[in-house]
């Protein structure tokens, strides 16, 4: 083939020859060039982050990384039943007023007859449930002859006669004036959400991943399997707001110490499987509300794998990124060691002693580089928006279905069915277009969605169901997506403290959704979801690719992307002007062999090398990396 020829040396005449000859589009070897110098910008980072390679070198996906994903989907599985149990707590009842002091006469009254004597009847002839007659000092007879005529409001309590379940309506006698709205106890919710995300984020930049995450699973066991043991309807409000904030805490942590710990197409693919089992955990706990009777019950079978979670979470270990970062070298080679001997596997000497801190001392960062540095400042900005876009459509769309007459287990189930798949399909589009076209195609399809939801008449409720399912269908695509991007984008030191700033968004965008949808009952909620979207995809532009790049440790890379530009630039115009040079086809890819061969490193310069060459001369190489997708 003429891309295996030797380069022959080119006489002068030859020369004069080409030079006659029409000059090759620079255009028509684009995509070749901008692929090559992907191809050697991810190459050159990789080479640059050592603890990449020490990664490398301990296993990228042996038992110890298997262990740490798999004690993350244990807990996402339990979250579900302290996150949606709201939802199967309040369910509907028929109370009655307490007229048991009429049993001191009549004993052997049935509950029909006790009711038809002290409860009055609305003029449909059914019961009224606030009301009851005013007991009288009067015999059994005198009652059933005479009847009684005075009506107060229940003062003994209710009772659920016809009642199948026991939830927070019949334990707390939540009637009459005192129903509690769920829309209401969501918002409270939200609210430990919102100040959660906050603290446990910062608490993990802080203390670290491990000790957060500690943190976290100790406030679910305590707070949400002790939920089944509160005395008041407030008491439970409270443990739903601690549980709320230990929650959020759990899914930023994991997430950045999964992330930290696994390397190239393994981070993504362990934030999806963790996102398809808090589906999984979804299903369980509609099947386990559906046949528990009782809703003390169904926090404690919710609650209860937390204790052998805690006593198995020795196996877990601190991020080693987090611990470079905080100047706590040793600390990072020891659990780098442990991990290695986990996986049995050895580090070589020469790649642990190249593990040290480039400057002088440890720079700190703290909340305020957000609004100091441009470009976290532009990330954070772009994705926050981007999360309160994304939330309050989701909420919305769940308003919508609800509105629209959907059974309580109906609406968690099948869009539960439907999100396994939305999440598996992640893989495919992270590993074809990369992060930032997947989430452009994911929001386009709940674009597409809304825009059918706004035109769509009311009268065709079965097909206003089936779109709002596929809406939350790409939705939980764009969701799984985001957690990736954002966590990619945001550097070691101050990852958690970003997760928890857009999950901020998310809880405002949730509870905005909760409040417009409540006070205009129109199709003017359906329309912000459409104009949301548009900005969404709009902020998505502020943001770079992340595909293929390692992650970044340091707030201080507006110079270092600056650099790469240069860098970059440098390249493209020395390789471009070699190409339009030559119109051969032979000489661009001789060319463009050469410069990956000179720029990748050699044994000695790297230490250990994970890409191992050919002999050049023979025109053949191999690199060992994932090849960069142009979307």
């Amino acid at each position: 083939m003429e891309e295996e020829q030797d380069v022959k040396p080119v006489s002068p005449s030859q020369s004069s020859k080409n030079t006659q000859q029409p000059d090759t589009p620079y255009s028509s070897h684009g995509w070749s060039l901008d692929m090559l110098l992907r191809r050697l910008k991810a190459v050159d980072a990789k080479r640059d982050d050592k603890l990449a390679s020490i990664l490398d070198a301990v296993g990228v996906f042996g038992t110890f990384q298997w262990r740490l994903v798999a004690l993350t989907f244990i807990p996402s599985m339990v979250s579900t039943f302290f996150l949606l149990s709201d939802y199967f707590m309040v369910t509907a009842q028929t109370p009655y007023c307490n007229t048991s002091w009429i049993l001191a006469v009549g004993p052997n009254l049935s509950e029909a007859e006790q009711l038809n004597l002290t409860v009055p009847r609305a003029p449909n002839g059914s019961f009224l449930t606030c009301l009851s007659y005013i007991p009288v000092s009067w015999d059994l007879d005198s009652i059933i002859h005479f009847g009684l005529n005075y009506t107060e409001k229940c003062k003994n309590g209710w009772i659920y006669p016809y009642a199948t379940k026991r939830s927070l309506i019949n334990e707390f006698d939540l009637v009459c004036g005192s129903e509690p709205n769920i829309e209401n106890m969501q918002t409270v919710f939200l609210a430990g959400i919102l100040t959660g995300s906050l603290l446990f984020g910062f608490l993990s930049d802080k203390l670290g991943r491990y000790p957060t995450i500690l943190m976290s699973l100790l406030g679910l066991l305590i707070f949400g399997f002790g939920t089944a043991f509160v005395n008041s309807f407030y008491q439970y409000l409270f443990f739903r707001f601690i549980v709320a904030q230990a929650t959020v805490g759990y899914v930023i942590c994991s997430v950045s110490l999964v992330m930290e710990w696994l390397v190239d197409e393994h981070r993504a693919q362990a934030v999806i499987l963790q996102h398809c089992f808090f589906t999984i955990g979804i299903l369980f706990l509609s099947g386990s509300a559906f046949k528990i009777a009782h809703w003390r019950l169904l926090f404690l079978v919710g609650g209860t794998p937390m204790f052998p979670l805690i006593c198995n979470v020795w196996v877990l270990r601190e991020s080693p990124r987090w611990l470079m970062v905080k100047g706590k070298v040793e600390e990072a080679k020891e659990v780098l060691c442990y991990a290695a001997k986990v996986n049995k596997n050895t580090i070589p000497s020469n790649l642990l002693n190249e593990l040290q801190l480039k400057g002088k001392k440890v720079k700190k960062a703290s909340i305020l580089d957000f609004y100091t540095n441009q470009n976290l400042f532009r990330v954070v900005l772009a994705m926050a928006c981007s999360w309160f876009t994304v939330s309050y459509i989701y909420f919305t769309l769940s308003l919508k279905m609800k509105d629209s007459g959907v059974d309580l287990y109906y609406r968690q189930v099948i869009p539960s069915i439907m999100e396994v798949p939305a999440r598996l399909c992640c893989i495919f589009l992270l590993e074809n277009f990369g992060r930032k076209w997947s989430l452009y195609l994911s929001l386009i399809l709940a674009t597409i969605a809304c825009v059918f939801l706004l035109f769509l008449p009311q009268e065709l409720k079965s097909t206003i169901i089936l779109v709002l399912v596929l809406g939350e269908f790409s939705l939980a695509a764009t969701v799984t997506v985001f957690f990736i991007y954002t966590a990619e984008l945001l550097p070691t030191v101050l990852r958690s403290t970003g997760l928890g700033m857009v999950s901020l968004s998310w809880a405002a965008g949730a509870i905005s959704s909760l409040a417009i949808f409540k006070q205009i009952q129109s199709q003017l909620p359906i329309f912000f979801c459409c104009l949301s979207c548009v900005l969404a995809l709009c902020f998505f532009s502020l943001v770079p690719e992340t595909e293929n790049q390692p992650l970044r440790d340091s707030i201080e890379y507006s110079s270092s992307s600056h650099k790469d530009s240069v860098e970059l630039k440098e390249r493209n115009k020395d390789v471009g002007t070699v190409m339009l040079s030559d119109s051969s086809m032979s000489d661009m890819c001789d060319v463009a062999k050469n410069t990956t061969v000179n720029t990748m490193p050699t044994e000695s310069e790297a230490g250990y090398s994970t890409w191992p060459l050919k002999n050049p001369a023979s025109g053949n190489y191999s690199v060992q990396q994932p090849e960069d997708k142009v979307p």
